[in-house]
This record gives structure tokens, C-alpha cells and sequence, in this order.
């Protein structure tokens, strides 16, 4: 019983946070969060796993639209049509999974710069040399680490675009070609569209690993 009240309290503190932030106060929306023991860096670690799990979303999706690519170009008879609306629900939810993950980095973005202007604020009401050394270069570890972090995060975002192009212009094209005419001229596509979403789960990856290790070793 007293973990469902706790639950119950716990979502009600987090939509009085999230109606602060929508209504354009971030100061609101922090102090709500300190008042139940989410100060400016757990709120960092948790929007850092959001986003990690965002881009792991993102990059099945992504990988998902390429096999139902692939599957309309290997088409061998039968409602062409079917297979376009199939090739248009993918475009349309890797559209929606790379929004979430703009969102979610973006968010991870605020909180930081937010986070990180506080800490170097805090650092001269230290009475004590020693901590507010030891305080300063846990800063300074952190920031590079979370340099790391947003830098391979907006790289995987970045290559996301030229990815959604391509399927863009497959549906569009398809949309108006329900034919087989249309098929052998995306097929001459794939090669690049495999390379692009290469890149990205590349690098997608390569966030991710970034994001873990932020979250394990950031010090904070």
C-alpha cells in the first residue's frame, strides 16, 4: 500500500514538474524536482538514459524501414499498393523516432548547460581550498565527459537527415510509380540508402556507448 501511495505522489510531483517546464519555467520546474531529491544532476543522468534509449529505438526503426526497403524492391507480384502503404508507415515512425531523439538530446542539452553553470557559480561560497579544488576538477571531468557525450550524440542526429531524405523521396516516389518500372529505379538507390543508414547506426552505436559510460563514470 505505501509503495502505490509513493508511486502515486511520485507521478503527481513529475506532471507539477513538467507543467512548470511547459509553461516556460525551468527555474519552477527545478525547484519542484529539489523539493522531492531531484537536483540539476539526476535530472541530467535520466534525461542521458532517455536519450540513449531513444537512439536505441531509433536505430531498430531505422533498421526496420531499410528491410521493408529492401522488401519492396525485391517485389515479385501482388498489390504493389500494400507494399507502398507498408513503406510509408516506416518512413512515417522513423520520422517520429528521430523527432523523439531531437527532443531527447536537446533536453539532455538544457539540463547540462544548466547544471554546469550552477556547479562553476557554487565553486566560490567554498570556505575550504581543498574541497572547492576537489569540486573543480570533478567539474572539469564531468564537462569533458559530457563534451564526448552531446558531440557524438549530435553526430548520430546529423546523419539521421540525409536518411529520412532518401526514404522521403522512395515513398513520394512510389506513392505516384505503383509499378515495376518505379521498382528498378529505386533499386539503383539501395546501395546509397545502405551506406547512409550504416553511418548512422554506426554511429548511433557509438552514442550509445557514450551515454553508458557518461552515466557510469560522470562523477557527479
Amino acid at each position: 500500500m505505501q509503495i502505490k501511495q509513493h508511486s502515486i505522489v511520485m507521478k503527481i510531483v513529475l506532471l507539477i514538474g513538467l507543467m512548470a517546464l511547459l509553461g516556460g519555467c525551468q527555474s519552477a520546474y527545478y525547484s519542484t524536482m529539489e523539493k522531492v531529491g531531484y537536483h540539476k544532476r539526476d535530472i541530467l543522468v535520466k534525461r542521458v538514459a532517455n536519450a540513449r534509449d531513444a537512439q536505441q529505438e531509433g536505430k531498430e526503426q531505422f533498421k526496420s524501414s531499410l528491410e521493408q526497403f529492401s522488401s519492396v524492391l525485391n517485389f515479385n507480384g501482388g498489390a504493389l499498393e500494400d507494399k507502398y502503404n507498408k513503406l510509408n508507415d516506416e518512413y512515417e515512425d522513423s520520422e517520429e523516432a528521430a523527432e523523439d531523439v531531437r527532443n531527447r538530446i536537446d533536453a539532455v542539452e538544457s539540463v547540462a548547460e544548466d547544471l554546469f553553470e550552477e556547479w562553476e557559480g557554487e565553486l566560490d561560497q567554498y570556505s575550504s581550498a581543498s574541497l572547492k579544488r576537489d569540486s573543480s576538477q570533478k567539474l572539469n571531468k564531468t564537462r569533458k565527459q559530457y563534451k564526448k557525450l552531446i558531440t557524438a550524440m549530435r553526430r548520430a542526429e546529423k546523419k539521421m537527415d540525409p536518411v529520412l531524405k532518401a526514404f522521403k523521396d522512395q515513398v513520394l516516389y512510389l506513392k505516384h510509380n505503383l509499378n515495376a518500372k518505379a521498382i528498378l529505379s529505386l533499386k539503383k538507390e539501395l546501395r546509397s540508402v545502405k551506406s547512409n543508414i550504416s553511418a548512422l547506426v554506426k554511429d548511433m552505436e557509438k552514442s550509445i556507448r557514450e551515454a553508458d559510460l557518461f552515466i557510469k563514470e560522470a562523477g557527479i
